[in-house]
């Protein structure tokens, strides 16, 4: 399930993030991943042990509290701590899967169910950098506005394009779900949006209960707590 995220940040956070990173030191980026990632990553990260990195991830997370959709579509249990990335200079991500537990400290893990990008820039600033989210379906393509998120499984293929011009500026971070299963999210977020839409538009309320019923049972029965 891919779902976009729209506005997790507000115009003027963004402008304030992008201030705020202009002139940073990045690293290599190759210095937080395995050994087969780093056969095709090649791009520039924020250090994990850098003050500015806890202070934006903070940000981040205090934002993502303000977006019931990404709630819906991602049912949060545990956030890894946002990380920043910078895609310039022919700087790409060949394709690749996330690893299956990351440790959020030495005693603590998580298992990454859903990945999550947050744009920190328009698209019209750079050439390249499309995420490609690959599924049964084919290759998905994906250049947001600047605040707004993309969700999508952490087990599926992804890459990210070459960078020709200009910088792609991004917060990226993964979720462990209270559900598992990326078609249990799936089924669960479609009825939460249509119990949503229906109450909006009025609908019988005796029916809106019964399809309230359905969701907390089924999210129950699924999750993973």
């Amino acid at each position: 399930m891919l779902i976009h995220i729209p506005q997790v940040l507000t115009a003027e956070e963004v402008a304030e993030f992008r201030h705020r990173l202009d002139g940073v030191d990045w690293t290599d980026g190759r210095e937080t991943v395995g050994a087969q990632g780093a056969k095709v990553k090649h791009n520039e990260q924020l250090p994990d042990a850098s003050p500015l990195r806890q202070q934006l991830g903070q940000a981040v997370l205090n934002a993502l509290k303000r977006s019931p959709m990404f709630f819906a579509a991602a049912l949060p249990r545990k956030i890894l701590p946002p990380r920043f990335n910078r895609y310039a200079g022919g700087g790409e991500y060949g394709f690749h899967v996330d690893g299956g537990v990351m440790s959020l400290s030495e005693t603590e893990h998580l298992r990454s169910d859903v990945s999550c990008t947050l744009f920190l820039n328009d698209p019209d600033e750079y050439d390249g950098g499309r995420l490609i989210v690959r599924d049964t379906y084919g290759d998905h393509s994906v250049a947001l506005p600047a605040g707004d998120a993309v969700i999508y499984p952490s087990s599926s293929l992804h890459r990210v394009e070459p960078v020709t011009r200009g910088a792609r500026i991004a917060s990226f971070f993964w979720i462990q779900s209270l559900v598992r299963e990326d078609s249990q999210r799936r089924t669960l977020f479609e009825l939460d949006t249509s119990i949503q839409k229906l109450t909006a538009d009025g609908a019988d309320e005796d029916a809106l209960l019964q399809l309230t019923c359905v969701y907390h049972n089924l999210l129950r029965r699924w999750s993973d707590t």
